[in-house]
């Protein structure tokens, strides 16, 4: 199996398939490239090594996403978490986390976005 192949199967297994048959949908000839190094690279290489499992891997991503800055894609991998078993508490201990180690206003920021994501998810399921 290519890491092209090995990447998007475990992309769909994180995002979900309505996440990835999005992105495929939007994908133009400028972003082309870029979607297929990051199915690769993210997800083929990194996401698909066995020694962390993909609840493991989903807390360090949203862990290094919050702590960054990078909140643009929170959102998204909070949504993940339904699929790598990551729960609300595990995500919350690792803000707790940022906020010590990067810093109060990256965690705070993040856990606005986290728990917004997280009521919506709930209100899909409840």
């Amino acid at each position: 199996m290519s890491d092209y192949e090995r990447g998007m199967k475990k992309r769909r297994a994180v995002l979900g398939d309505a996440h990835v048959d999005r992105a495929e949908a939007n994908k133009t000839a400028f972003d082309s490239d870029f979607q297929r190094f990051i199915t690769e690279t993210a997800w083929g290489k990194l996401w698909s090594r066995p020694t962390l499992s993909d609840r493991e891997r989903s807390i360090v991503t949203l862990s290094l996403l919050a702590a960054l800055g990078n909140v643009e894609e929170l959102a998204m991998h909070t949504r993940a978490t339904a699929n790598t078993g990551a729960s609300a508490e595990e995500i919350l201990e690792a803000m707790l986390h940022v906020a010590v180690y990067a810093g109060v206003p990256r965690a705070n920021h993040a856990i606005k976005v986290i728990k917004q994501t997280l009521a919506e998810m709930e209100g899909q399921n409840g």
